[in-house]
């Protein structure tokens, strides 16, 4: 594509062409001085100085056959509205589910998710103590706040599942559900609990190339209250934490996580998101909504080496040059294609409902620092689970071993009804 073609393909874009009684168009001037009548034909012709003075197709008349183009069909007719009732039979599309996988993951996760987790924990190193009584070690600390998560009891009748684990050889001591609820505040817990997301999303990096970003809230037990001038009264509603994420479109993996306020924007968090992910994966596509469309966004993502899928805004016009105004135009003249890609981001949609189904769409933690680790173990749960699915449904191992040099290695396994373990 020539320069001439480019920008009557930035013309047909951003400005309106009008088709006269006479059949020719009038097409604006990209310098906003005047409009040129443009006729199409065996000779096309425009009364622009480019085409009278070098007798040449110029941009103006490439912007008409953009235009003329987008309103045709495939075979060059013109599309001709009309209002019609049409009586078919919708034939909705079905997606196959290996049912045999499903069910021996389901049956057997918790056993499973058990011996992940204490895996996983196993490389979390337990700060240097001084004097006083011997603190739990870390390990056995992030053990107990996770698997509680991923119980949904409560403290008291959740001590039965840690004697269990105990028995087995996954924590070596079985602490005070009081002490438990103390974890969820400690600093040190949420650290780790950041690191284990991201090295339980390793094991299927081989898998993951397209990602999607979105956020979500959960609610809390405090309210916030407010005065309403326009009604005088006083309103309150549930307190919520929102909780950042990028996820793979696959096995709706949960690559980077972010905790923060109810007010926190979505569109400037998307950089950090992308280059937690980024450190790990080969990211081809990145999808977001339209929250997430900015300049900046769409050049950061380019800039990582993958490809933009970020839905436009109605009063976006695609001036800013670059990749941003590349994507424009392939999102106004490739529609389909463009949402082809940009639809896998429904898949961060589904990651969300996963968590907040299965682990429950509020916090039950009364501290910010409670709330955000809470929520960070319920990524982790997920996380885990969709290791497990993996195991049955693609054949993958996940094994997160002491060297860090292998965390998050895979390996080829077996069939996956001999996945079970001793």
């Amino acid at each position: 594509m020539d320069a001439r073609q480019q920008r009557g393909m930035e013309i047909a874009a951003v400005c309106k062409i009008a088709k006269k009684d006479d059949g020719t168009f009038t097409v604006p001037s990209q310098s906003g001085k005047g409009r040129y009548a443009v006729s199409l034909g065996d000779e096309p012709h425009c009364t622009c100085p480019d085409h009278e003075q070098r007798a040449c197709k110029c941009k103006h008349i490439y912007a008409v056959e953009f235009a003329v183009k987008r309103e045709q069909n495939a075979d060059g007719t013109e599309t001709i509205t009309e209002s019609v009732t049409i009586s078919q039979t919708v034939t909705r599309p079905t997606y196959p589910q290996n049912w045999p996988a499903y069910n021996a993951a389901q049956t057997n996760e918790k056993r499973h998710f058990q011996a992940l987790l204490a895996d996983l924990c196993s490389n979390i190193a337990t700060p240097a103590q001084g004097y006083g009584r011997r603190r739990l070690p870390l390990s056995d600390a992030v053990f107990a706040v996770v698997f509680k998560v991923y119980s949904t009891f409560s403290g008291r009748r959740f001590t039965s599942d840690l004697c269990d684990a105990q028995a087995k050889g996954y924590i070596s001591k079985v602490p005070h559900f009081n002490s438990v609820f103390n974890y969820f505040e400690d600093e040190a817990v949420g650290s780790a609990l950041s690191d284990l997301i991201t090295a339980s999303s390793l094991s299927l990096r081989g898998v993951e190339c397209d990602f999607a970003a979105d956020s979500t809230g959960f609610t809390t037990s405090r309210f916030v209250r407010w005065y309403d001038h326009k009604y005088g009264a006083i309103r309150q509603e549930h307190d919520w934490v929102k909780a950042h994420i990028m996820c793979g479109v696959k096995t709706n993996i949960i690559t980077a996580v972010e905790i923060h306020g109810r007010d926190a924007q979505d569109s400037p968090i998307l950089p950090s998101l992308l280059d937690t992910t980024c450190r790990n994966f080969n990211v081809r596509e990145a999808s977001a909504d339209k929250g997430y469309s900015s300049i900046a966004n769409v050049e950061k993502i380019a800039a990582m080496g993958a490809v933009p899928y970020i839905s436009y805004k109605a009063g976006h016009t695609g001036k800013g040059g670059g990749t941003w105004e590349k994507m424009f135009h392939y999102f106004q003249f490739n529609r389909e294609d463009f949402l082809a890609h940009y639809h896998k981001r429904s898949n961060v949609e589904s990651t969300m409902m996963m968590v907040k189904s299965k682990f429950g769409d509020g916090v039950r933690s009364k501290t910010d620092a409670a709330m955000k680790n809470e929520v960070l173990a319920k990524v982790l749960c997920h996380n885990i689970c969709c290791n497990i699915s993996a195991m049955y449904e693609l054949g993958i191992v996940p094994m997160f071993c002491k060297d860090d040099e292998q965390i998050g290695c895979t390996k080829t396994a077996v069939p996956a009804q001999n996945l079970m373990l001793n």
